[in-house]
């Protein structure tokens, strides 16, 4: 029934980088639907926490605690989520940042932006954020015929903002790599999908965004004036687009897609 459609029982959901603030809306919004959701992080004290929030209101969640840069402690982590949990038929790849030596303040010379910090980001970004994951989980996906995978990318993968070029780059190659596995892997039953966030104010980004008081730094003022809505996104409002793609039922026919949630963001040319 089509009232059903966005439920998610019997499924089993994995969040990498659900110990964030992003990751971690978007583990509550799958299991309010009714997966088994295993979050997977570094941290082992937010990874608890938010296990501890989701079985608060009903749900059903663990932690694994993994560095999604390590093939051998991700791969460890999904043998440990199978045995608890059953077959993954659900991936977020949320795991992802930036570094201050990798961007470009104003008056900086392009040209002398350390090769070093810009491999970490795209390590960070494109090989943890996307690639080892999808490869590890996405193996047993394609072996039984059914998964969806939602990449995390982000605005600044679709448009080259100023200063956060590694961050942007890694971010548009995420995109390319999600558009690459959606063509490979749909005669074989797996979806996958990228889910771009505008602004949202988390911990990587917040003093980029927000002074102490609350007030918006001159950036943060700058993309206010260039979003329609005129102001950032809460974590809670990737939740809808999370359970859609996610659902094997809702977004059935949906693969290859940058879905953005961004507040106009992006629509706005002036």
């Amino acid at each position: 029934m089509l009232s059903d459609i966005f439920q998610l029982d019997g499924e089993t959901a994995v969040v990498i980088g659900g110990t964030g603030a992003l990751g971690g809306a978007m583990a509550d919004a799958l299991a309010a639907f009714g997966a088994r959701v295993a979050i997977v992080g570094r941290s082992a004290d937010r990874g608890r926490q938010r296990v501890q929030a989701i079985e608060a209101t009903g749900g059903t969640a663990i932690f694994q605690a993994a560095d999604a840069l390590s093939a051998d402690a991700v791969r460890a982590a999904r043998d440990e989520i199978v045995r608890q949990l059953g077959q993954v038929s659900i991936l977020v790849n949320a795991a992802g940042g930036n570094r201050p030596d990798a961007t470009l303040p104003p008056g900086s010379d392009f040209c002398r932006l350390p090769i070093e910090a810009w491999q970490i980001v795209f390590d960070l970004n494109l090989v943890g954020g996307a690639l080892l994951p999808c490869q590890i989980f996405g193996e047993a996906m394609v072996a039984a015929g059914r998964g969806s995978i939602i990449n995390i990318a982000s605005m600044a993968g679709m448009i080259p903002l100023s200063r956060v070029v590694a961050y942007s780059a890694a971010k548009a190659a995420v995109i390319n790599l999600t558009q690459f596995l959606a063509r490979e892997w749909a005669p074989r039953g797996v979806r996958v999908n990228a889910l771009s966030p505008g602004f949202f104010p988390a911990e990587q980004n917040r003093g980029l965004l927000l002074n102490d008081d609350g007030s918006y730094t001159a950036r943060g003022g700058q993309i206010i004036g260039h979003t329609p809505m005129a102001r950032f996104g809460e974590a809670q409002e990737l939740a809808g687009a999370t359970v859609w793609l996610a659902s094997h039922r809702a977004a059935s026919f949906v693969t290859g897609q940058n879905i953005v949630v961004d507040g106009g963001f992006s629509a706005t040319t002036i």
